[in-house]
């Protein structure tokens, strides 16, 4: 898989270093010299490539050849420039797939297919939802919303009282627009098949729409 991350900063260096070591290729766009200069010196740029580039203008970006891109992920810290590069990934070079940082919370009803964006991550509201779910039992968790916020990856955490413990995945009747993508109990993961009986303490993360996850909500919490 070919990714363009635009943005080298810790952000976009991490995840850059993370995908090379997944074994795939990596290109990271940055406009501030000293910052590529800095990765050429520390060996980041060696299996890693750089390019002194402006994201936000087509021409520069062009340079990166996005057209053959598999996923472009725009981490900078700056929402508007992560929503032009968005908007230039999609319309003007085709990427299939766009990854979107989002700075500030408030500009997260911003970044949706409107502007190019496939899948937006807010910091702030992931961090938040990694210490509700740090500190409940018995509570829906959102972490990822998708599709402009009409689906998103949730997780419960199963309290003694669920109606789910001793069940079946296949006798729990799921409505459609809801699935069941994977349990952690006792730090293994276990993949969810019919005969998955839940246990208390399970943490069961479920793919849910809006019209589907009142009734998931019954199922696992009551």
């Amino acid at each position: 898989m070919r990714v363009i991350i635009v943005g080298g900063g810790n952000v976009g260096t991490y995840i850059a270093t993370e995908l090379h070591n997944g074994g795939h290729e990596v290109l990271v766009a940055e406009q501030d010299p000293d910052r590529v200069e800095w990765a050429r010196r520390s060996g980041l740029a060696e299996d890693i490539t750089w390019m002194e580039v402006d994201g936000c203008e087509v021409s520069q970006f062009g340079r990166c050849k996005p057209e053959t891109a598999d996923v472009v992920v725009a981490v900078t810290g700056d929402d508007e420039d992560n929503l032009v590069i968005s908007l230039l990934a999609k319309q003007e070079f085709g990427v299939p797939r766009v990854v979107a940082r989002i700075n500030n919370p408030s500009n997260e009803w911003l970044f949706n297919d409107t502007w190019g964006v496939d899948v937006s991550v807010s910091t702030p509201h992931l961090l938040t939802s990694l210490v509700e779910e740090a500190v409940s039992v018995g509570s829906l968790v959102r972490l990822f919303s998708f599709e402009d916020g009409r689906a998103r990856l949730s997780e419960v955490k199963l309290a003694e009282s669920s109606p789910a413990n001793g069940k079946d995945l296949m006798h729990l009747e799921f409505p459609r627009g809801s699935t069941v993508v994977a349990i952690l109990r006792d730090e293994h993961l276990v993949v969810p098949r019919g005969d998955t009986v839940f246990h208390t303490g399970d943490e069961v993360m479920v793919l849910v729409t809006d019209d589907s996850e009142d009734k998931v909500r019954e199922i696992l919490i009551g």
